[in-house]
Order: C-alpha cells, then sequence, then structure tokens
C-alpha cells in the first residue's frame, strides 16, 4: 500500500449504502485505499464491483437514493464526505477531476469543444477571454489532438472516439488538479487509440505530478499503466499492492479469476472448415457524403472500398481494425441497414445488395445482427420476452408460441426463463448482451453478424459469452461475422479474420496465420498496440509451460 503519509486522496472504511430492494445493501462495504502524487493506482474488478460508484463517492456525484453511510474521504486535510455543496463546487475540477468512460455522453452536443473547455476557467478564475482561449488551445494541444484551433471549433459529434477522449482529458486537466480519477476511459477504443490515451496519461501525469485513479476492467491496460493495483468484489476490496506482485503472483482466488478470464493473443488449434460458402462479399464499396449545400462541398468518406470476402458454413469470419477502418459500415451493408454503392452481397444464392426493401424485410430472417450496445438497441419500455419474441410474431408466429420459444431462447442463452417479464434496465450488461443474442436467434438465422458484441463487458463476462457464441456456432450450425477492434477476442472465437485498414481489407487468412505471422506493417502495429502486451506473452508463455 502507498505511504499514507504522502497520500493526497485516502479513503478510510468507505461505505456506500443502496436503496431497499438492491442486490446488496452496499455498494461500498469499509473501502480503505490511498494514491500519492505522481501515482497511478489502478482499481480493477467486474461490473457491478462498486469502482464507479466509488469514483462517484468521491466526487459526491452520488444518485439522490445512494448514500455515504460510513467511513471518510480525506483530501488533504478536508473529509468530502462530509463537505457541503458549496465546498465540493469548489473542489470538483479545481482539486480532483475526472474522465468519464463514454465522453459523448458527459459532453454537451449544443456547445463546441472550445466552449467547454473554456468553461473551467470562465468559472473558476477571473481570466480574460483572450487568456481563456490561448489556454484553451495549449491544452488541447498538450494532449495531442491535430489542429487545435479546428478542433476548439467542432462539436463533440465531429470528433472521432479518441479526439473526445482527449477533448474530456483536457478539460479535466484545465485546472491543473491534484487527483485525477479516470473511470473506464478506455474500454470503447480501438487498440491503438487506447495505447495513445494510455501513453498520454501517463505523460501528463509524470510531467504534472498528478495522482492518478483509474478504474479499469482491463488487466491489459493494469499491466500497461498502473504503479498500484486494488482489486474489488462486491464493493469491498480483496486485495491490493505494487503492479509487479498483484499481475505476477496474484494472492487472491478473485484476482486469479480475473486474470485467468484475459483471452490470450495465441489462437486455438484450427477447426476443420466447410467446403461450402454460405456467404460471398464481392468489391463493394460505399461512400458518404455528409454537408454542403445542393451537393457542392459536400464532405466525402470512403468507408469500405472494393472489399471481398468468404465466409464457410459453420464458420466465424473476424473484421478487426480501428475505429473508422470501416468495420461497422461493411457489417451494416451485409445485413442491409445501409445500401452499398457497389458490389454483391450473396447469402445462399440471392445477392442481398439488389434486393428491395420490400425483398429484404421478407428475407431478414436468414441474416441477423447483434449490437456493441444491448442497452441502446433493446427497447426499455417492453419486457424482454417481448423483445425476443418480436420478430417471430413479425413473421406470422402466433404471440402464445413466440413467447414459448422465447422462454426456450432465454434457457439456450443461459438466461433463466421467468425473466422475460423483466424489463431491459433490471438486467446487468451482460445478460442485457444475452437477450440481444436471443433477439437475434429467433428468427433462427443461418448467419449471426456480431458488431463489437462484447467490446464493453469485463473479462469474465466477455470470457462466458464468447463460450456461449461458440457453443451457438456448433449446437445451432451458424455461420458469424464478427466484428471486433478487440485482437484478444478475434482470437480466441474467430476462424478467419479479415484486417481492415481505411475501407479496405489489407490481409486476410486463418487467424492463428494472421496474429502469428503477420505480412502487413498495420497488422504488426494493432498487435504491437495491445496495452500489456508483455503481461499477455507472459502470461500465455506460464500457460503453455
Amino acid at each position: 500500500m502507498s505511504d499514507v503519509s504522502r497520500a493526497i486522496l485516502t479513503l478510510e472504511g468507505l461505505s456506500v449504502r443502496l436503496p431497499a430492494g438492491a442486490d446488496r445493501p452496499h455498494a461500498l462495504s469499509g473501502v480503505s485505499l490511498a494514491v500519492a502524487a505522481n501515482e497511478i493506482l489502478c482499481v480493477v474488478g467486474e461490473s457491478g464491483s462498486g469502482k464507479s460508484i466509488m469514483a462517484n463517492a468521491i466526487m459526491r456525484l452520488l444518485p439522490n437514493e445512494v448514500s455515504i453511510d460510513g467511513g471518510r474521504v480525506m483530501f488533504e486535510d478536508r473529509d468530502l464526505a462530509t463537505a457541503s455543496a458549496a465546498e465540493m463546487r469548489g473542489v470538483r475540477g479545481a482539486g480532483i477531476a475526472m474522465i468519464f468512460q463514454e465522453p459523448v455522453t458527459a459532453l454537451n452536443p449544443l456547445r463546441t469543444i472550445g466552449d467547454q473547455i473554456g468553461e473551467m476557467f470562465s468559472i473558476h478564475t477571473e481570466l480574460s477571454s483572450a487568456e481563456i482561449r490561448a489556454k484553451m488551445l495549449a491544452l488541447l494541444e498538450d494532449v495531442r489532438i491535430p489542429d487545435a484551433k479546428a478542433a476548439a471549433r467542432a462539436y463533440p459529434h465531429e470528433l472521432s472516439g479518441g479526439q473526445r477522449q482527449r477533448a474530456m482529458i483536457a478539460m479535466a486537466l484545465a485546472l491543473d488538479p491534484k487527483v485525477l480519477i479516470a473511470d473506464e476511459p478506455t474500454t470503447a477504443l480501438d487498440v491503438t487509440t487506447q495505447a495513445q490515451i494510455l501513453a498520454l496519461i501517463r505523460d501528463l501525469q509524470k510531467r504534472k505530478k498528478t495522482a492518478v485513479l483509474f478504474i479499469t476492467h482491463d488487466f491489459g491496460v493494469v499491466a500497461e499503466i498502473a504503479d498500484r493495483v486494488a482489486v474489488m468484489q462486491q464493493g469491498a476490496i480483496v486485495e491490493q499492492g505494487d503492479a509487479t506482485s498483484v499481475l505476477g503472483d496474484p494472492q487472491h482466488p478473485y484476482t486469479k479469476q480475473l486474470i485467468a478470464a484475459v483471452p490470450p493473443l495465441t489462437s486455438p488449434p484450427p477447426r476443420a472448415l466447410s467446403d461450402e460458402t454460405i456467404l460471398t462479399i464481392d468489391n463493394v464499396s460505399k461512400t458518404y457524403r455528409t454537408g454542403g449545400f445542393l451537393g457542392r462541398g459536400a464532405r466525402v468518406t470512403q468507408a469500405v472500398r472494393d472489399v471481398s470476402l468468404k465466409l464457410p458454413r459453420g464458420a466465424t469470419l473476424g473484421i478487426v481494425g480501428e475505429s473508422g477502418s470501416g468495420k461497422s459500415t461493411l457489417a451494416r451493408c451485409i445485413v442491409r441497414l445501409i445500401d452499398p454503392d457497389a458490389g454483391s452481397i450473396v447469402l445462399e444464392g440471392k445477392d442481398w445488395a439488389k434486393m428491395t426493401r420490400e425483398d429484404v424485410r421478407r428475407e431478414t430472417r436468414h441474416i441477423q445482427m447483434v449490437f456493441q450496445d444491448p442497452f441502446a438497441s433493446l427497447n426499455p419500455r417492453r419486457k424482454a420476452g417481448d423483445l425476443v419474441a418480436q420478430g417471430p410474431i413479425v413473421h406470422g408466429t402466433k404471440r402464445a408460441k413466440a413467447i414459448a420459444e422465447a422462454k426456450e431462447l432465454f434457457a439456450l442463452v443461459g438466461l433463466d426463463p421467468s425473466a422475460i417479464d423483466r424489463f431491459p434496465h433490471e438486467f446487468s450488461g451482460g445478460q442485457r448482451q444475452r437477450i440481444g443474442l436471443a433477439r437475434a436467434l429467433a428468427l433462427r438465422p443461418s448467419v449471426l453478424v456480431a458488431d463489437e458484441a462484447v467490446s464493453a463487458l469485463d473479462v469474465s463476462v466477455q470470457a462466458q459469452v464468447l463460450k456461449l457464441l461458440a457453443g451457438l456456432r456448433e449446437r445451432l450450425g451458424l455461420s458469424i461475422i464478427f466484428i471486433t477492434h478487440d485482437l484478444r477476442v478475434a482470437a480466441q472465437i474467430c476462424d478467419l479474420v479479415a484486417v481492415m485498414k481505411d475501407g479496405e481489407v489489407v490481409e486476410q487468412g486463418f487467424a492463428g496465420d494472421v496474429f502469428g505471422r503477420p505480412h502487413h506493417p498495420y497488422t504488426r502495429a494493432l498487435l504491437d498496440s495491445i496495452p500489456g502486451g508483455d503481461f499477455a506473452r507472459r502470461r500465455e508463455a506460464r500457460l503453455l509451460a
């Protein structure tokens, strides 16, 4: 544990009570830890372990029905657990700043990035407008956003995910806080952007001597950035120590379980694949044109360029690459959520690219999609069973039969059939993803397209969903297109892999060959960017010994 005498932020027996009816009485139970200047303490654990509640308790941003009911939150010589609202306004931003997991929801979509960063200075300082603008631009340059002036004029939706996260970091660092809380800041980012953000946080922390409390469920990230590690389970700290000790010689069974769930980059032995091709993608292209007036001055983005792929029956084809590489656009073309500009998509002899919308609706049962965020793709006002039964009912199945089949599908994906009467918000993230799977499987598709279906899940739930997908592939004879930016996940689930860059497939082949003996420089760059690569290789060496 860190020297408490040097600690800037110390939690002493912190407890946070949950409202009546929750799955446990306390979100946090007697949590004690300390973080010092110029140190990164990683707090790691599964969803529901209390990591984010702890961060919000420190910042006094808890929901009304959730409250601190024991312990202290000492920031320098002040107990934030009993601080007034006015005192906390002085602490937030200036003393303790926070980077949130999803900048899209944390940034105001109606204000420019420059205005939002500048607001930090206008509220907390008496600087002139010119001084504020100079500091704002300097911050954007400090977090290495290209063309800081253009970024300052942009709205959040006009920046990439990595640039939005950099803007959030700039905002958090605006007032030179002594403590920076980073709550899952790299979870949804691709490996190269993730590596850049981690390097940026480490560099800024060293230069500014900031104390960083870094919340994550990714042990690769922990290995990359942590000085010390605290492991949380069910609201309690079960193990903590320096990063080398916790990662190299974990003592608690839960820590061992989490580390064991990290998927290795080594692919399992290749399966024998069918000679029959169920889906052929031939020279598919898609170009977006945005902005402009009457077609003049429009921004043209060629998202997919002449992509050709083949999916053998019963196989899993992984499509990997960074954000903006064209993966999701290609997936949406395949299922005809958007129309390709050119090329053919032949599924069992029928060219989906040439079908009318009416034909697509009639044939949609043959190919279904599982989305990245099941909470966003599930109607919050409808019960889970109705969501799963909806497709078959639309295609002519009687409601009673569709509900009975929904119960069977719940059991198939590892959910209690009685849960069909619950609403999406009453399930965990992993359970909602299983509902998404059940809904996609309800029409008995031949091909399943999974678009980043496990990227936001913690490692143990991720491992469960991957095992479930592999089992369903065998039992139902599914053919799967698996879109992901996580190369470790792709190595475990995919038979074949295609690597996309700037809308093109730059390398493809068997997963073991692509990851074990990559030929294209971009593939090698992706592999080299995996956070905690050395940790993963050491772990794999131990597993193979």
